[in-house]
C-alpha cells in the first residue's frame, strides 16, 4: 500500500511492515507502545526506552550516522525518520533502497498525527488510537501561567530552543512563555541571556547533559532567576513519552 509521509512524499510499504527499523528514539519507544517490540529488528544507539530494548536489537547507529552495510542485513520493509532529527544525505540515501516513512513535528497536534499514521501503516489503529485519545485527555485542561522562561539545550556554544520548535509548543502548554523570538535553536551569548529577562532558565537533560554545575554557572550571570534542571524527554519526545508530559509539568 501507499502512504503520505510529513514531507508529503508517497511511500510503498508493505502493509503490514514486519522488519521495522526506527531511527528515532521517541518514535521507538511508541512502537514498543503501540506492541510492535516483536517486528522491531533495528534501533539507534539513542533509542534508551524501555531500558531493555536495546540489548535485543541489532543498533544500526545513532540518529545522524547509519551503518548501511549492518541495516542492509537486516533487510527491513519499513524504515522510520524524523525530519528534524535524522541526516537528510543519510535518509536520501535510504530512501533509494528501502520504504523510509519521515515525520515532521512541530505541535502536539502534529505529534498526535504521527501516532495515528503510525497505527494505521502498521496495522494497529486502535491501539494508538487509546495512545493519542490519553495524551489529549491529559492535555485538555490548560496550566496556569509560570513565567517568561528560557528553555537552554547546549551548553559551549550556548544554544535555546526558539519558535518553530516542538519544545517551544511544549513550553507554552507547560505554563511558560518562551522569550527567545528567533526561530529554530539560536545561539546566546552571556549579554544575551541577560537581555531576555527570564524569570525562568531550563536545562535541558539532552542533548547536552546540563548538570548542577551548569545550574550553579546559569544563575551567576542570571541571579534573579529561577535555574531548574528538568527533563528533557518530556519537553521533546513526541511519541507515547508524552502520556507522561503533563504530570511532569504540573509538578515543575
Amino acid at each position: 500500500m501507499f502512504f503520505t509521509d510529513h514531507l508529503h512524499r508517497s511511500i510503498h510499504i508493505p502493509c503490514p511492515p514486519q522488519r521495522i527499523i526506527s531511527l528515532v528514539p521517541s518514535q521507538t519507544e511508541l512502537l514498543f507502545d503501540l506492541g510492535l517490540e516483536d517486528r522491531l529488528v533495528g534501533v539507534t544507539k539513542f533509542c534508551v526506552h524501555p531500558d531493555h530494548l536495546r540489548a535485543g536489537k541489532t543498533v544500526v547507529g545513532g540518529t545522524k550516522n547509519y551503518r548501511f552495510d549492518i541495516i542492509e542485513s537486516l533487510k527491513p520493509d519499513l524504515i522510520i525518520g524524523n525530519k528534524e532529527e535524522n541526516d537528510h544525505e543519510g535518509i536520501e540515501q535510504l530512501s533509494s533502497k528501502y520504504p523510509v516513512w519521515m515525520s515532521d513535528i512541530y505541535d502536539l497536534a502534529d505529534a498526535l498525527r504521527m501516532i495515528r499514521d503510525l497505527g494505521r501503516i502498521t496495522g494497529v489503529e486502535d491501539r494508538a488510537e487509546v495512545i493519542v485519545e490519553s495524551i489529549r485527555s491529559s492535555f485538555a485542561q490548560p496550566l496556569a501561567k509560570k513565567g517568561r522562561a528560557v528553555y537552554m539545550i547546549w551548553e559551549n556554544p550556548k544554544m535555546v530552543a526558539g519558535k518553530n520548535t516542538f519544545i517551544d509548543s511544549l513550553l507554552a502548554l507547560a505554563g511558560f512563555e518562551n522569550v527567545v523570538q528567533s526561530e529554530r535553536y539560536p545561539i546566546v551569548d552571556k549579554e544575551g541571556l541577560r537581555s531576555l529577562s527570564p524569570e525562568y532558565v531550563l536545562l535541558s537533560s539532552e542533548p547536552f547533559p546540563f548538570a548542577e554545575k551548569h545550574r550553579l554557572q546559569i544563575q551567576k550571570i542570571l541571579p534573579d532567576a529561577k535555574i531548574l534542571l528538568v527533563d528533557g524527554e518530556m519537553f521533546s519526545w513526541y511519541g507515547s513519552r508524552l502520556l507522561l508530559s503533563m504530570g511532569y509539568f504540573k509538578r515543575l
